[in-house]
């Protein structure tokens, strides 16, 4: 009698079973991290020229800012898990003229945008998370929370990007960014989020990481 054969671990459950994946996402427990980190001196090399770009821009210091936050509250094990189950791209050749986008998976989990001197960003998050009645019903988005999020209502705002459970937030402004990031309820969704797409496997992304941001984004 044949043994049947064990599924192969995927994604954080390599280095995470679920149970502290979820610890992780309600700000229960904070993982331990790789001491140190493993970097591939050719890639950083190969976006250099972007990065030094980058920082001519007026928005930099916002960038870099709001990038250190999102790596020290967003992404799990951020060291072990550098651009091979996340990445970070300097200003992106997709549509949509980002400055920065973070990835894993096949899937933009997050990027940055000028919005005149200042910037704007787009959290890609779980739908369920955003209706108010936790329903994939796009009708019941809970409209009333997302202002809660952010400064002014005029700087929160959402789109529909292809999936059955996926959603889209638009936040204008630094002080609104660092609120929406800073609430509770928003960082758990998230967190979930990129929990979900990390679990999938290896990142698709890999040869566009910047390791140039991702320093920023590990000083946390």
């Amino acid at each position: 009698m044949s043994t049947p054969r064990r599924r192969s671990t995927t994604g954080l459950r390599r280095f995470l079973d679920l149970e502290q994946q979820r610890a992780w996402m309600q700000g229960k427990a904070k993982p331990r991290d790789a001491e140190e980190r493993a970097e591939s001196l050719e890639l950083r090399l190969r976006y250099v020229a972007k990065y030094e770009k980058l920082l001519r821009r007026p928005q930099v210091p916002e960038v870099l800012a709001v990038l250190r936050r999102y790596g020290r509250d967003c992404i799990p094990i951020p060291l072990m898990t550098e651009r091979h189950y996340w990445s970070v791209s300097c200003l992106p050749s997709t549509p949509g003229k980002a400055l920065v986008r973070v990835n894993a998976s096949w899937m933009e989990l997050f990027a940055l945008y000028a919005d005149g001197e200042g910037i704007g960003a787009n959290f890609l998050v779980h739908l369920s998370d955003f209706t108010a009645d936790h329903s994939l019903d796009r009708d019941q988005v809970d409209e009333a929370f997302l202002e809660r999020c952010v400064r002014e209502p005029e700087d929160v705002g959402c789109f529909f990007p292809r999936g059955e459970d996926i959603f889209g937030v638009k936040v204008r402004g630094l002080a609104s960014i660092r609120k929406f990031m800073a609430t509770r309820r928003a960082l758990r969704a998230i967190r979930a989020f990129n929990l979900t797409h990390m679990n999938r496997g290896r990142n698709a992304y890999q040869a566009s990481h910047c390791y140039s941001l991702a320093d920023h984004m590990l000083e946390g």
